[in-house]
């Protein structure tokens, strides 16, 4: 087997087992939409006061399919907790609502469609955010890894938690669409 061959394989093959522990060791239901699943969830607090706080619940509710990179409460403590509650306390929402967008894509991506799409571009793949910037992907051992325009990286630590309009790959690291 040719290297790049082996390693695409042993990717799907990684994809497929996160994904099938997505879906054995979560208290979410793909039967709720994002919203619902994020209010009930315990590690993704943050995530949800800032969404929240940047109205956009209605549209994670009611709208989609979106694939959510959602960063884990730890993931926004290790960013800055004052960077957040700054922007959470600001009367302009608007560095906020371009954080949390920077975070969705139009979409139902699953971990597979990733990797398929990283095997078309030579081992990367981007994608659009709702916020408008490039996102991109590529592997580092086993782990897709998701890179924004600064170079901050984000490691997939929890792939294929289906939603009724969407999906959610939970990240350890925030990304962001530019300096902040």
């Amino acid at each position: 087997m040719k290297a790049p061959f082996k390693k695409t394989l042993l990717g799907l093959c990684f994809a497929l087992a996160i994904s099938t522990y997505a879906q054995e060791n979560t208290s979410l239901s793909e039967t709720k939409s994002i919203t619902q699943n994020t209010i009930e969830s315990d590690h993704h607090k943050i995530l949800f006061a800032a969404v929240k706080a940047t109205e956009m619940e209605d549209i994670l509710d009611k709208s989609g399919p979106f694939t959510v990179f959602a960063p884990s409460d730890d993931a926004f403590k290790k960013f800055s907790n004052s960077k957040m509650e700054k922007l959470m306390n600001s009367h302009d929402k608007s560095e906020l609502k371009s954080l949390v967008g920077y975070h969705i894509v139009a979409g139902n991506l699953s971990a597979s469609h990733i990797l398929r799409a990283m095997c078309r571009g030579n081992g990367k793949a981007s994608f659009t955010t709702i916020q408008g910037k490039k996102l991109t992907a590529h592997m580092v051992g086993y782990d897709i890894v998701l890179t924004d325009p600064v170079g901050n990286t984000a490691k997939i630590t929890l792939a294929d938690v289906n939603q009724k309009n969407g999906v959610i790959h939970e990240i350890d690291s925030v990304i962001l669409p530019s300096r902040m």
